[in-house]
């Protein structure tokens, strides 16, 4: 088969403005640069985008688009105008979507990538407004794709449940984990440590809840919520206040790379109490960085975990109470889930996910041939 043209729909991308999805975007770019030297990839930007999200190599090309991301509605109808022309124009075999939205229209096959099934599962969780374009554009993006990836099974079964698609149209494309956080000179210190971003389905109001208990305990010790500043950041801060937490939690806001580094390094214990994730890639990273993890008991992070985390139960203010206690308090455990972490994580590579993707882009354009 002749190299293939694939382009990359980054429109969606807002440097420190998207979570998780960027840094999966910055990791899966890199390692389909690693592990593919013969396709052409074609990256479509934003205004916002920044130079470094596309890789340094002869077979990737930068498309800088005229709109901003921030601005919703323009890049939508950017996305659903400009991007298929281009794609025509450059005579595309495939277009890649990693962002859940897809033009309705597009003249190659399509790859769509979904992070999770929210809007179905907690559309309590976002605004009015919002609302009506996650049900609308997921959904159409979803029954015009041509192969749908989801970043975990328990993902997969939602697209599944929800849209009521062909099982063969939908593949598991689970993230990896940043080599970085593998082998860290850790010096842990009394520190706490959450990476979420600021939403109302991160459990974070049942965090602080155990953790004013804790600290009443332990006064010693502080925690960190290191993420983007969501919805629900005038909630948490106020409850932060209420509990009388104000100088012993530090609300970081989206932080350079580096500086997170130097939050695992530094933590003595990762916790992570989520009522609702499509993958959970902070989960992955603190068992990569050998630091002892409790994490919420629903899936897809108790199936990730294996037996290298303390699981609570999901909104359990007593349970992460509890789970806190144990892994400061018990050198056994420690111990083992230091050692066990990095091993349970060494499974989760961006080679592989690139690895998947790429041949679900494959796939997706010889079918396109074919039909």
């Amino acid at each position: 088969m002749a190299a293939l043209r694939i382009g990359i729909n980054a429109l969606y991308m807002i440097p420190g403005g998207v979570g998780g999805t960027e840094i999966y975007l910055r990791h899966l770019l890199r390692a389909l640069a690693e592990i593919d030297s013969r396709n052409e990839y074609f990256v479509f930007t934003n205004r916002e985008t920044g130079c470094g999200l596309t890789p340094e190599r002869a077979n990737f090309h930068s498309m800088p688009q005229g709109v901003r991301a921030r601005r919703r509605p323009a890049r939508i109808f950017w996305e659903q105008t400009v991007l298929p022309g281009a794609a025509a124009r450059l005579g595309l075999d495939a277009l890649l979507n990693p962002g859940f939205t897809a033009p309705f229209y597009c003249p190659c096959a399509s790859v769509t990538m979904f992070h999770d099934m929210q809007h179905k599962r907690h559309p309590e969780h976002f605004r009015w407004f919002d609302l009506p374009f996650w049900r609308a554009m997921l959904y159409w993006s979803a029954h015009l794709a041509t192969v749908i990836l989801a970043n975990s099974e328990a993902t997969r079964k939602d697209v599944l449940s929800y849209y009521r698609l062909p099982e063969e149209r939908v593949r598991v494309a689970e993230l990896g984990v940043d080599p970085a956080f593998f082998g860290m000179r850790r010096t842990p210190e009394k520190l706490l440590l959450t990476v979420s971003t600021l939403h109302p389905h991160k459990g974070l109001d049942a965090l602080l809840e155990a953790f004013a208990r804790f600290h009443g305990e332990r006064p010693e010790f502080r925690l960190a919520i290191a993420g983007l500043r969501g919805f629900h950041t005038a909630a948490v801060e106020r409850r932060r206040a209420e509990l009388g937490l104000t100088e012993a939690v530090e609300l970081t806001g989206w932080i350079p790379r580096e500086q997170l580094y130097g939050l695992f390094e530094r933590a003595c214990a990762f916790v992570f109490p989520s009522t609702f994730e499509g993958f959970g890639m902070p989960v992955v990273e603190a068992l990569a960085a050998g630091i002892p993890t409790a994490c919420s008991d629903i899936e897809p992070l108790a199936t990730m975990v294996g037996g290298a985390a303390v699981l609570f139960e999901a909104g359990s203010a007593e349970a992460i109470h509890a789970a806190l206690g144990r892994l400061v308090a018990d050198p056994e455990l420690r111990a083992r889930l230091e050692m066990e972490g990095p091993l349970r994580a060494a499974a989760f590579s961006w080679k592989s996910t690139a690895q998947v993707t790429l041949d679900a882009i494959v796939d997706a354009a010889e079918g396109r041939r074919r039909s």
